[in-house]
């Protein structure tokens, strides 16, 4: 967690990759404050104690709702989508994803085990064994749920060739785990790739660490991925923010965007690391995409609200046409062709 400091976070310096191509326009680089910590200009992420103590030991109202509740996701296991070549993005559970473009294979924060505390709820859709020919491994932060290190050396054992991409800094820890290249970006940087392809490390209202003393050393973010023809964004964890906005001007056509819809209760305490379903929605507003895919939800029972909750309330928004373009939800294991 990033405890309160006595000064106030405040931006005092910028930093980039001297190699790659920065996208935005007059963007001086991703801001340091004054302890040369990575930070979320806009909405600088700070917890103290006592929130973490009151987030622990306070009555959850939905707790009753939580206990009485045995919505669990959806699994489907056949293994189709995995010998053909034709475009798709499809949900691994949380926050992982397969997605095909142009032949080009990618799997984004995988997670394939169980974390040490959070007790895992849904199976994965495939063996992990049998996701071989992976081209690019993408990291969005260093948290465990994101960045898990069996989860990558098993790919990388699997799929030596793969380049793993991810902010700032975390390359010198995902670089101790494995022998694949592992390339770090900025935001609004674009990683340097070898084929038709472009991937863009982007920013995201969040935090990153792997112990009590390591906060914001790392750099987090999101992603977008484009081939020739398709455009696809990855969110990654975030609260809400401006650079929903932002990324929607400086990629106007976004095909599909995968946004955080989970972990959100109690808002007082979450928002500044997920989004509920509300914001998410105005998060995918804002992008302009064309169809929206929710996720960060349905595998791990990590926050207050009941694990159903998020599909019930994006029904909702859906039905009361609240969501400019088209919400996909979808199932573990099931393809959705882009």
């Amino acid at each position: 967690m990033v405890f309160k400091k006595k000064e106030k976070p405040l931006v005092k310096s910028y930093v980039s990759n001297p190699d790659l191509i920065t996208i935005k326009q007059e963007w001086p680089g991703t801001p340091l404050d004054q302890n040369g910590l990575f930070i979320y200009e806009e909405h600088p992420t700070v917890v103290n104690f006592r929130d973490v103590l009151k987030y622990m030991f306070q009555k959850n109202p939905q707790r009753q709702q939580k206990k009485t509740d045995t919505w669990r996701i959806s699994v489907r296991t056949h293994e189709d989508w995995l010998s053909d070549a034709t475009d798709k993005i499809v949900w691994l559970g949380h926050a992982s994803f397969f997605i095909q473009l142009s032949g080009i294979r990618i799997l984004i924060d995988p997670m394939f085990g169980k974390l040490p505390i959070v007790k895992r709820y849904s199976a994965l859709p495939v063996p992990p064994e049998k996701l071989l020919n992976i081209d690019y491994i993408l990291v969005s932060h260093a948290h465990y749920d994101h960045c898990d290190r069996k989860s990558i050396q098993l790919l990388s054992m699997n799929n030596p060739n793969a380049k793993i991409l991810v902010g700032l800094k975390l390359d010198q820890l995902i670089s101790k785990w494995v022998k694949n290249p592992v390339h770090s970006a900025g935001w609004y940087q674009q990683y340097r790739l070898d084929d038709a392809l472009t991937i863009t490390f982007l920013p995201a209202r969040h935090w990153a660490n792997r112990n009590t003393f390591d906060a914001n050393k790392t750099l987090w973010g999101s992603f977008m991925i484009q081939s020739a023809t398709r455009c696809i964004y990855f969110g990654g964890d975030s609260g809400h923010g401006s650079h929903f906005r932002t990324i929607g001007t400086l990629f106007p056509r976004i095909d599909v965007a995968l946004i955080g819809a989970g972990a959100y209760a109690p808002t007082w305490f979450m928002a500044q690391h997920h989004q509920d379903p509300y914001n998410a929605v105005k998060a995918f507003n804002a992008l302009g995409a064309e169809t929206m895919i929710p996720f960060h939800y349905g595998t791990f029972d990590s926050a207050d609200e009941p694990m159903g909750e998020p599909e019930v309330i994006l029904n909702k928004l859906n039905q009361e046409a609240a969501i400019n373009g088209r919400l996909k939800i979808l199932e573990l294991g099931e393809v959705f062709s882009v």
